[in-house]
């Protein structure tokens, strides 16, 4: 399976693909690491591994948000990807772009959706109180963090965490996850029917252990 993958950043989820891409049994790799930010750090991980980078600012497009997803869907396409894969892409999509890769387009979100959606929930789930937190990787929709959830990774909230140490304890878990999910989507596991229920097929628990070690088999 072929991967655009989309930053806006350093792209740490990104090098965590490009990782297991390389490895000889990984069923994807990726043909394109686009970004709305010219300087971001990514761009550069990609070059160095080799990888087709491309930047297109996003402030003061002509057209607006509109003509510049068409733009970036155009790049896609021309790309040759199967899997819109968002990783750190700091840019709410359009609708229009939602549509043109619906069931295609994936992003990883870090808390446990559908709590905490949006920005800055790593102090939302503290001000929450809550004991647990962790990441989800879902199907992206029009609604903001709203997607049919393909998996989750869950960590504990621990005395004494502020949100700079629960937000590295969750990244962790996303550079665990995310290359997980891609696999299962590449390998054909994933579906998702009309009401929006995601089913993983055939995954052995040895995968479902890879991405939460937490979880027993069975």
């Amino acid at each position: 399976m072929k991967l655009a993958v989309l930053i806006s950043g350093g792209g740490s989820n990104l090098q965590a693909i490009i990782d297991a891409c390389n490895a000889s049994d990984y069923p994807a790799e990726i043909v394109l690491v686009f970004s709305n930010q010219t300087q971001a750090g990514g761009l550069e991980r990609a070059r160095r591994a080799g990888i087709r980078a491309e930047a297109i600012p996003h402030k003061g497009y002509p057209g607006g948000r509109e003509a510049y997803d068409d733009a970036v869907s155009t790049l896609i396409a021309e790309s040759g990807a199967d899997l819109v894969v968002l990783a750190g892409y700091l840019r709410l999509v359009s609708e229009s772009f939602t549509a043109r890769w619906k069931d295609k387009l994936i992003n990883i979100h870090p808390s446990l959706l559908p709590s905490f959606k949006g920005l800055h929930v790593h102090q939302a789930a503290l001000d929450a109180g809550v004991k647990f937190a962790g990441c989800t990787v879902h199907y992206v929709v029009p609604e903001v963090d709203s997607g049919p959830i393909i998996a989750q990774a869950v960590v504990p909230v621990l005395p004494g965490d502020d949100a700079g140490k629960l937000a590295q304890r969750i990244l962790r878990q996303e550079h665990r996850i995310y290359p997980q999910v891609i696999r299962w989507i590449a390998e054909g596991r994933v579906s998702v029917d009309a009401r929006g229920i995601v089913t993983v097929a055939d995954a052995p628990q040895a995968d479902f252990a890879e991405i939460n070690p937490a979880l027993e088999p069975g």
